[in-house]
């Protein structure tokens, strides 16, 4: 029978390293953005921003002061170099502090619901494009976090993934509800690596977050200091833990160099996991079979290589 913990487990050990590395460098690439070190430009679409603004500075200053606690091994560094970041910029001026502490959650009322009640409106066929779209690339953006995440964490054993099953369908779920509730799609978050850089390694982790996010349901305006400058440096210091999982690849066989380098090169530049995800796994069945070893690919893959191509097409 079908399932998509068998999808999980079809993907070869050597494109999973390349999409944590390729999470891991899209990660790094979002930081560097928000931190003002890279800018977008009209003739070679990024360039070297400008470093002598005072809020990139200050996310330097961040990235040194996470760096140098990682070298010296200090715990937690991540999570500290942000609070001593956010001092930082409130000391300077650079971070204003909050007009208030406490807020009321704002109304569900306009949006609970309205997924059901509009239901009828939305089976009308050209919604169909809209469904697929979205369906396919919340799977394997959840698909290449997970991968990324759990892998990161140790929790891959030969190359599986246990209890995929339950941890896909954790992500649907909550796909649902935020649909009923009228937000974006919550699913997998790739941040969640930094937990995992921290120690994060069970559960627990996960429900304090869930505690910590409810209680700033009521305590939103305080997480006016958490600015991108503060969060910057936090996500170039998890690419850099996650793209060492480039050396496990195999790169002096092309067969495998070549789709892991796709799928982590194309996952910054498309911005997109989906995408990158996609245009590896194309690749990897395709040169298996040049080189005569298309025995060796899970029948899975060959399969996943015309959903891809249709996905393509769908966009075009």
């Amino acid at each position: 029978m079908f399932s998509y913990k068998k999808v999980i487990d079809a993907i070869p050990p050597q494109l999973k390293d390349a999409t944590v590395a390729g999470i891991g460098i899209f990660i790094a690439f979002i930081g560097f953005q928000n931190a003002g070190i890279v800018a977008a430009d009209e003739a070679t679409l990024m360039t070297l921003g400008d470093i002598t603004s005072p809020t990139t500075v200050l996310a330097l200053f961040g990235l040194i002061v996470t760096a140098i606690m990682l070298v010296r091994g200090f715990s937690a560094a991540v999570f500290f170099g942000m609070i001593i970041t956010s001092v930082t910029g409130i000391m300077t001026g650079l971070i204003p502090l909050p007009s208030q502490m406490i807020s009321t959650p704002p109304s569900l009322a306009p949006t609970f619901g309205v997924a059901i009640t509009e239901l009828p409106n939305i089976l009308q066929p050209e919604m169909f494009t809209v469904v697929f779209t979205v369906l396919f690339v919340n799977f394997f953006d959840a698909t290449g976090t997970i991968i990324a995440v759990t892998k990161k964490a140790g929790f891959l054993k030969d190359d599986k993934l246990p209890r995929a099953k339950q941890a896909l369908g954790s992500d649907a779920t909550s796909s649902v509800i935020a649909a009923i509730l009228g937000t974006s799609t919550t699913n997998s978050y790739i941040e969640s690596a930094s937990g995992v850089a921290a120690g994060a390694r069970t559960g627990f982790a996960s429900i304090i977050t869930a505690v910590c996010l409810f209680l700033f349901l009521f305590l939103s305006p305080l997480l006016e200091v958490v600015t991108d400058a503060v969060t910057a440096p936090a996500l170039i210091i998890v690419g850099v833990l996650m793209a060492s999982s480039m050396g496990a690849i195999t790169w002096d066989k092309m067969e495998y160099a070549i789709p892991a380098f796709v799928t982590i090169i194309a996952m910054p530049l498309t911005h997109s996991i989906a995408n990158g995800l996609a245009l590896g796994f194309i690749a990897y069945p395709i040169l298996k079979i040049v080189k005569g070893d298309y025995k060796k690919v899970h029948p899975i893959m060959y399969l996943i290589i015309f959903i891809f191509i249709a996905y393509f097409i769908w966009l075009a």
